[in-house]
């Protein structure tokens, strides 16, 4: 608890503790209503305080005055215990709220943690020097030791180390980093000592972005909540006017027709009436429900930059992704090498003359930076001798060609080859296709592809289970290659050969085609799919790993390229609205027995802190679940 929290939880424990006593000491009169004034006073003075400010400041009908007005009236009335008792559970139930919400915020907390208190600038003298990170110009060299978190986003000067990402992605793998990786701030530095350049103010690293973006998510209200504060603002004054109906028309009636007026009766029921009436636990569960829903999906790594969203993607029917950098890692890899039969005979087994095919390969694209050529490079995986290549010669639109180990070299597409005047095997898979020329004969060819995500699939079979009607994937790619990652995946629509224009077009097409209550969420990488992640009912941003246009532009982050978590976070949605919608149905329906009950005297104050508090924790209580999510993920 807080200081505040543990001042009210005193105030709480002494107020009972008199009210206790006062049960037992035989007094009336003025003595007995000074006596329960006190600590009717210890436990709601501040209530009256703050009911009073609301008067003088206009904000009449709030759940404070209904406190003070229904009290102060049983208190005069002579209604000392049930006057001081209501404040007391009032009380009671105010704390249990705020500690519920502080649990609710822990999962914000352990987020906010990644926000660093300074950074190390290393002087002249090798002395480091802590200063704050607002005050590092981009370019600066800082050193993170072991322990520390990162403060700005950077490149990897010197150094090799673990990084520690889950404050960020939810994920406890450890994250390797080398000289020459980017790295991003909020990550915790484990082992070794690196020096970093730094490549953006401290503003707009991601740590900041993150922070802004969490901080500023209950800005976006649902539709619930906006219903909520709506009904609230009509509810209340309309209540107190039917307290006072009830407290004057009965009483006025029984005159006109020649019975006592039982003014005392009719205002203890209109008070009681007051007391049932109040909101709280509308008022209160209701956002708490969506703040916990934003608060565990944020320790799971996905950001929701407000409840409107998380209220929209409970109604997700049509979910359309980007392919690279989405489904695929977005990086090209070696899927397969294929070598030539007369080739393969020089060798002693077909895994050596693979190995030979790609070392030739990889020595023959050691000067370029294509994309393709560190495939190549990478796939080898050992340093290359610099020393055994000269007479490098690129051939625009078809390859390389190149003396390695004083042996004549071709590296490139059907036209290098056809340009040599050799015949080549066709691509046994989807991908690009690399062959490879060795002194004048074809020694085989490789195929490099997009790598498929080992999440992907299952991702698209969990959004099937989750309620996902349809699925489509958007690409820029081929034809051949967007079909068959479409069925590796099992997605039901693909669109291949796109521009980004395009795209737009395509989300479109399929927005007029869904149902008004339905919504389509487009997942993108962020970088190149903003106007797609705008367009869309939601826009959840892949990969958003360090990326300022996946946090601009999508609704939702996920801090990791897992698209498993999209099904994982329409789930924490629906978890979440259900609880909203069994909290408004529950204290409505409870609320509106106990005023009928109240009106007609059958309910009394006792039922009526029942009503308020009661019903009030209960509906907290239900909220917290929002926060059970990590079992899921």
């Amino acid at each position: 608890m807080t200081k505040k929290q543990k001042k009210v939880l005193y105030r709480i424990i002494l107020s009972a503790f008199l009210l206790a006593v006062l049960s037992f000491v035989p007094v009336e009169g003025p003595l007995r209503a000074a006596l329960y004034l006190i600590p009717y006073l210890i436990i709601g003075y501040d209530i009256l305080r703050k009911a009073v400010l609301g008067i003088v400041h206009g904000e009449v009908f709030d759940e404070n005055f209904l406190m003070a007005a229904a009290t102060v009236g049983a208190m005069l009335l002579g209604e000392y215990v049930e006057g001081a008792a209501v404040m007391l559970f009032y009380q009671i139930g105010e704390l249990f709220q705020a500690v519920a919400v502080g649990k609710s915020r822990r999962n914000i907390s352990a987020l906010m943690d990644i926000r660093p208190d300074y950074a190390n600038i290393e002087g002249e003298n090798g002395k480091l020097s802590r200063v704050d990170p607002d005050e590092v110009e981009p370019g600066t060299v800082i050193l993170v030791q072991p322990g520390e978190k990162v403060p700005i986003d950077g490149v990897v000067l010197q150094g090799t180390s673990t990084l520690n990402t889950s404050a960020l992605t939810g994920e406890s793998i450890p994250r390797e980093v080398k000289e020459g990786d980017a790295v991003i701030s909020g990550c915790i530095n484990v082992s070794g000592l690196l020096r970093i350049k730094t490549t953006k103010e401290f503003g707009e690293s991601t740590v900041s972005k993150i922070l802004d973006l969490v901080e500023n998510s209950s800005m976006k209200k649902s539709r619930s909540e906006n219903f909520i504060t709506k009904f609230a603002r009509y509810y209340t004054p309309a209540v107190c006017g039917a307290a006072l109906v009830l407290a004057l028309l009965p009483p006025a009636f029984n005159l006109l027709v020649g019975n006592p007026a039982a003014f005392d009766t009719w205002v203890i029921r209109a008070l009681t009436f007051l007391v049932i009436s109040c909101p709280c636990a509308l008022v209160i569960s209701i956002p708490l429900s969506f703040f916990g829903g934003i608060g565990g999906a944020s320790a799971c790594g996905i950001l929701v930059k407000g409840s409107n969203y998380l209220e929209a993607l409970s109604q997700t029917k049509y979910v359309v992704f980007d392919k690279t950098g989405t489904l695929t890692k977005g990086v090209f890899a070696v899927t397969g090498i294929f070598p030539a039969a007369d080739f393969a005979e020089k060798y002693s087994s077909y895994e050596d003359a693979q190995a030979g095919l790609l070392e030739l390969a990889a020595y023959v694209e050691s000067y370029s930076n294509h994309p393709i050529s560190k495939s190549l490079k990478e796939a080898w995986g050992k340093e290359i001798d610099a020393g055994r290549v000269s007479g490098v010669e690129e051939i625009g639109g078809q390859g390389v060609t190149a003396m390695v180990d004083e042996r004549q070299v071709a590296a490139g597409n059907g036209k290098l080859m056809k340009t040599l005047g050799l015949s080549c095997m066709e691509g046994a898979g989807i991908g690009t296709v690399v062959h490879v020329a060795v002194e004048g004969s074809y020694g085989g060819y490789i195929l490099i592809a997009d790598v498929i995500k080992e999440q992907s699939k299952e991702a698209v079979r969990a959004l099937k289970r989750a309620g996902v009607k349809t699925t489509v994937m958007l690409t820029g790619d081929s034809r051949a290659v967007a079909e068959h990652v479409a069925a590796e995946l099992g997605i039901d629509r693909v669109k291949s050969e796109l521009l980004p224009g395009d795209k737009v077009e395509e989300v479109e097409k399929l927005l007029l085609e869904k149902r008004p209550k339905e919504k389509l969420a487009f997942v993108g990488d962020g970088i190149n799919d903003a106007p797609v992640l705008s367009r869309a009912d939601i826009g959840i941003a892949m990969g958003a790993l360090g990326s300022d246009a996946a946090i601009e532009a999508a609704d939702i982050v996920l801090m990791d390229d897992n698209p498993q978590k999209i099904a994982l976070a329409i789930q924490i949605s629906r978890k979440c609205l259900r609880i909203v919608y069994e909290n408004i149905i529950f204290a409505l329906a409870v609320k509106a027995v106990c005023l009928l009950l109240g009106a007609v005297g059958i309910a009394n104050m006792w039922m009526a802190i029942f009503a308020d508090v009661g019903v009030m924790v209960l509906a907290v209580l239900n909220a917290i679940r929002c926060l059970r999510v990590k079992e899921k993920a």
